[in-house]
């Protein structure tokens, strides 16, 4: 993220003599991204953040594939998803291609055996149920409901949750995730347009700083596969940082929405950006005000994009049978819109309070067995609602 974060304990200068107070140096890491290129962070350990005493099972978390090359619309019941108490465990891949992997997950239990740390990807976990604590190597952040967490690719984290009721969305992007570019100005800063700033971004405050010697299991995820590797020092042995690479949370609660006097497109929702895909956020917001607008969204072609929306809550104006920990998926090449009667239904609305996260992707995502096992077959036949009831009454006046 952009913009410049301090905690904990640092020395004036980089690269210069950080003393302990027997006289012993801290050990300085470089946390980066893109090379030498890209946002980074200067940590400073108690110990040195390289000492691997072994390295244990390795084995494959990589997606099975039910279909590769999909143009059906799907509907999928996310929260039929099986609750699991491991963490990693729960991490079901629903969707996926080269560029990211759209995962359902809902653990009953907090991360106390091991640590995580994600090389292949950034990582923005959605809470739609839960609470608890991110506790992460550059400190922690308390999350609720609505809260996007956003964690840089080789954060070692630890999900704390408060109780066993736990639902999350969440994307695995293999390229860094950023606030939209024509939200910032040429220094990174968030413009007055943007329907967010800096305020609302919630940057880690507490920081835990461990000064042990002992086994410390790292679980790391590589190329698609987990790996176990056993450290001599604690993970959390920071004493102090700064930079521009570090976890944050956003409240989708904070989005504040842009509305107009006729339909807006879904880029005046969008949220984060990488160079292969967007997510979007749909808020409650006041419908357009134009004496004859048609508040539901116009039929349009996905030609080069696949489109994914999560239901959170509320009642999405343009979707009919739509639940809790839906996700509705349109391939690119075919057009969709609004289900039959519903906009007709959001004529003379003058809001709505529907809350849902979306997923637009530039290469085709292919759908995983998992998907499969909770796909709504029949969803891409909802359209044809209207064309069968009258079908019906012809048949009746025959």
């Amino acid at each position: 993220m952009p913009f410049y974060h301090k905690l904990g304990t640092i020395p004036p200068k980089r690269h210069t003599q950080f003393r302990k107070k027997d006289g012993s140096l801290y050990y300085e890491q470089l946390f980066g991204t893109i090379g030498f290129d890209g946002m980074s962070t200067n940590s400073y350990h108690e110990h040195r953040p390289t000492m691997v005493k072994h390295i244990g099972k390795q084995y494959s978390v990589k997606p099975k594939i039910a279909k590769s090359n999909n143009i059906q619309s799907y509907r999928f019941r996310g929260f039929q998803v099986p609750l699991e108490n491991d963490y990693l465990e729960s991490r079901k891949i629903v969707l996926t291609n080269a560029d990211c992997n759209i995962i359902l997950s809902a653990p009953k239990k907090s991360t106390t055996a091991y640590f995580y740390k994600n090389t292949d990807a950034d990582e923005v976990i959605f809470i739609h149920k839960g609470t608890g604590k991110l506790r992460t190597h550059l400190g922690n952040i308390n999350f609720k409901y609505g809260d996007y967490l956003v964690i840089p690719r080789g954060i070692i984290y630890k999900l704390d949750f408060d109780d066993e009721n736990n639902r999350l969305f969440i994307v695995e992007s293999y390229s860094p995730v950023y606030t939209p570019k024509r939200y910032r100005n040429y220094f990174g800063q968030l413009l007055e347009h943007s329907p967010f700033c800096e305020r609302d971004l919630r940057r880690p405050q507490e920081l835990e700083t461990y000064n042990e010697l002992g086994d410390f299991l790292i679980k790391v995820k590589k190329q698609g596969e987990i790996i176990e590797m056993t450290y001599a020092s604690h993970p959390f042995d920071v004493v102090g940082y700064d930079g521009y690479n570090f976890p944050y949370a956003f409240s989708i609660h904070d989005f504040e929405p842009i509305t107009g006097r006729i339909h807006q497109p879904p880029p005046v929702h969008q949220t984060f950006e990488t160079n292969a895909f967007v997510i979007c956020s749909f808020v409650p917001r006041l419908y357009d005000y134009h004496p004859n607008s048609i508040p539901a969204p116009y039929n349009h072609s996905n030609i080069d994009s696949d489109e994914v929306l999560y239901y959170v809550d509320g009642d999405f104006m343009s979707r009919n049978d739509i639940d809790q920990g839906h996700i509705s998926l349109h391939p690119a090449g075919i057009p969709h819109g609004p289900h039959p009667g519903t906009t007709e239904k959001s004529i003379g609305k003058t809001k709505t309070e529907e809350l849902a996260v979306m997923v637009d992707t530039f290469k085709p995502l292919m759908v995983t067995e998992e998907a499969m096992k909770i796909a709504d077959e029949e969803y891409y036949k909802s359209w044809l609602e209207y064309i069968e009831r009258r079908s019906k009454k012809q048949e009746k006046r025959l």
